[in-house]
């Protein structure tokens, strides 16, 4: 659950996970129906523990009702429990030897000082969540993301710290470093360990399967102009968004105007827009529960980039032209960016920054050109000559997908 500041993020993620009684329908969740429920919030400061009528405990799950739990999640103490193992752990490899100067230094940072370094703490923030979800102990997980700034950053987070530790360690250098000096071998495994963590968070928040994303607005001019922003980056970033609630709020606003807006905006019937009517002020737990949310369920389709194509336009050999192809929402085209880093294309959408990991047929080639049409964004790339590999007789072929 995401949304602007103020729109009621954390309000409708506490009533969808209280509801009991959605329709019999097979594409909707009726979150808490089973008993099995786990709410999380990661704003320190949330108010949602007084809301529910429970102590605030961070870190630990507390009962809610006999079928949903709260877990409020503190940023600081996941990082530096987490952080604080990990350097014990790297102090006892190292031993005191001389081993490599970044290593030492990583080992010295005290665990209040590492939220500085990029990624690590909402890294952190999303292994915890990734953990309670496969802990068998839920069934449904509903994560209220009002309280972390920028959601899509932190969803994005996993691979800014994968791309930092590659840029201080790469992992052929590691790997070679490690087999030659037995000591190293346990650090390059938690770094190794580390990474696999960083791809399996990327893959798992964008999965169509296993991930529901819900946008939340207010019935406001505000929540107009929020929403074609928001579902660009959605589709920027593979988020697999499902709905967006068009919230009236405590003083019920007419939901009616935004929520058309937002299905003409979308042209996705996968989406769906629901109006969520005021419910006065929702201050304790049986008001929550008679506000009518309900939440659509993985859909299994891939979302916006999560969808991409690739196919040769033209050309053979180093002659080629492919296009890689997503829908893609433009709410201002003359700010789309393009860049290239190593196998990653850098887009750049609504002041928003995502790397888009090349299929590997493409990251022999540099990018040529770009269109945007009918809702879809086109990469051109060419094959790089220095790099595409030739047949004999000068002719380049194309190297395998795989």
């Amino acid at each position: 659950m995401l949304g602007p500041g103020g729109s009621g993020v954390s309000v409708t993620a506490a009533a969808g996970a209280l509801r009991t009684n959605a329709p019999a329908r097979s594409t909707v969740l009726s979150i808490g129906d089973e008993h099995d429920t786990l709410l999380i919030a990661l704003d320190p400061r949330s108010q949602l523990p007084a809301a529910l009528g429970v102590y605030r405990v961070p870190g630990e799950p507390v009962a809610v009702t006999a079928g949903v739990d709260l877990l409020q999640v503190g940023q600081l103490d996941v990082v530096e429990d987490a952080w604080g193992e990990f350097t014990a752990a790297l102090a006892a490899a190292i031993g005191g030897r001389h081993l490599l100067p970044v290593v030492g230094t990583i080992a010295s940072i005290a665990p209040g000082e590492i939220t500085g370094l990029p990624g690590i703490q909402e890294f952190l923030m999303l292994r915890r969540i990734r953990d309670a979800a496969t802990s068998g102990r839920w069934r449904r997980i509903v994560v209220d993301l009002s309280g972390v700034g920028d959601p899509y950053a932190l969803l994005r987070a996993p691979v800014a710290l994968s791309a930092a530790m590659e840029r201080l360690w790469p992992r052929a250098t590691r790997l070679a470093q490690a087999a030659e000096k037995p000591a190293l071998a346990q650090l390059s495994a938690a770094i190794e360990g580390i990474d696999r963590d960083c791809q399996d968070l990327t893959d798992l928040f964008a999965d169509p399967h296993a991930v529901a994303g819900h946008l939340v607005l207010d019935a406001s001019e505000r929540g107009r102009r929020a929403v074609a922003d928001h579902v660009a980056i959605a589709e920027l970033t593979a988020f697999p968004l499902r709905s967006v609630q068009v919230s009236a709020g405590e003083f019920g606003a007419s939901t009616a105007a935004v929520a058309d807006e937002v299905r003409g905006l979308l042209g996705d019937d996968d989406v769906v827009v629901a109006e969520v009517p005021s419910g006065g002020t929702l201050d304790r737990l049986s008001r929550l529960r008679r506000v009518p949310v309900q939440f659509a369920a993985p859909s299994g389709r891939p979302y916006g980039s999560g969808a991409m194509t690739v196919r040769r336009v033209s050309g053979e050999g180093v002659d080629s032209v492919f296009e890689l192809a997503w829908r893609q929402g433009l709410p201002e085209p003359d700010r789309l960016q393009l860049g290239r880093s190593g196998d990653d294309l850098l887009v750049t959408v609504a002041g928003f920054r995502q790397p888009i990991r090349l299929p590997s047929v493409l990251r022999r080639c540099r990018v040529d050109g770009a269109d945007w049409s009918g809702g879809r964004l086109s990469v051109r790339l060419r094959p790089d000559p220095t790099l595409w590999p030739a047949r004999q007789g000068g002719t380049g072929a194309a190297p395998s997908s795989r």
